[in-house]
């Protein structure tokens, strides 16, 4: 048999999972801030983004402090702050941009998804199709 040899070469960088705009990642500081100040348990290292199955579209965005860096987690560094994405929902949000927008009613969390092709009449659920892996060759 014959031994496989590897070399050693710098890897070229990744793109991004996901970016944020300026107001999102002041919003993110916000909540992180906040959440130090109110002298949680544990402290949290970032923000966590995933996909949860639910809603009247099918599928809903979520957020939720974390304590750790999951081994799996993709960890995203974007105007200085870091967010996690939950590894089931990598390819769902794969090219997203997320943005924080307020209005006269609301305040809240924007994703301008391409792999997203529905949303419900109420906003509050999506229909995400998978981006597709890249071909290696």
């Amino acid at each position: 048999m014959t031994e496989l040899q590897t070399t050693s070469r710098p890897r070229r960088p990744r793109p991004k999972v996901v970016s944020l705009t300026e107001a999102a990642a002041a919003r993110v500081r916000e909540i992180m801030g906040q959440a130090r100040k109110d002298g949680a348990d544990k402290p949290y290292v970032a923000l966590r983004v995933g996909v949860k199955n639910g809603g009247c579209a099918g599928q809903e965005y979520t957020f939720a402090y974390a304590e750790t860096i999951e081994p799996l987690d993709e960890v995203v560094e974007d105007k200085g702050v870091t967010i996690l994405i939950d590894p089931k929902a990598v390819l769902f949000l794969i090219g997203s941009e997320i943005d924080y927008e307020t209005t006269k009613l609301a305040s809240k969390f924007v994703f301008r998804n391409p792999n997203q092709t529905d949303a419900c009449g109420c906003g509050e659920s999506v229909t995400i199709i998978p981006a597709k892996a890249l071909d290696a060759g």
